[in-house]
């Protein structure tokens, strides 16, 4: 059966240090149950020990 509700998405935005991974693991917590993914930033930046420059070129 696919469901006929609409996502919702929830942005956590913050300085540094301000508490953003923990409020967001909190409204994490909350939904538990719930079909949910919590994409934090690091997750989808590729990391790499390259220059910017060389990293370009990829």
């Amino acid at each position: 059966m696919i469901s006929s509700q609409k996502p919702i998405v929830i942005g956590v935005t913050g300085g540094s240090a301000s508490g953003k991974t923990s409020v967001s693991r909190a409204i994490f917590d909350q939904f538990s149950g719930h079909s949910l993914l919590l994409l934090e930033q690091d997750a989808y930046y590729k990391h790499s020990d390259l220059p910017f420059e060389e990293r370009k070129k990829n």
